[in-house]
């Protein structure tokens, strides 16, 4: 209390040094703002948790669209026809039937 009136006139660096090494000004320790909870929170969000119907804000197919779905479909067929191709498992008339069927949505899966 007696050091308050001090600090209060304290107006040039070498005083506010004084005071310092005198010990009557401290400096605050940081102030932690801990990633704890965070973490664990994205932790369970690898697992798979919090990700139901009450936390989705896009439409299914904003999230995950369709036509990823049709494109993967399609290159995985593809590469099936032209291992059957090269393989002389079908020959380049069948393959080219196929391969338009697989493009006209025929075939849902491999």
């Amino acid at each position: 209390p007696n050091e308050v009136g001090d600090i209060g006139t304290a107006n040039s660096r070498n005083t506010v040094r004084k005071l310092i090494k005198d010990g009557y000004v401290i400096r605050k320790p940081p102030v932690v703002h801990s990633r704890a909870r965070a973490n664990k929170k994205l932790l369970a969000k690898r697992k798979g948790r919090h990700s139901g119907t009450g936390k989705r804000r896009g439409t299914r197919e904003a999230r995950f669209p369709q036509k990823i779905l049709w494109i993967r479909r399609q290159r995985v067929l593809r590469r099936l026809l032209l291992k059957y191709r090269e393989a002389k498992k079908i020959d380049k008339h069948l393959y080219h039937d196929l391969y338009a069927k697989a493009k006209g949505n025929v075939f849902k899966n491999k």
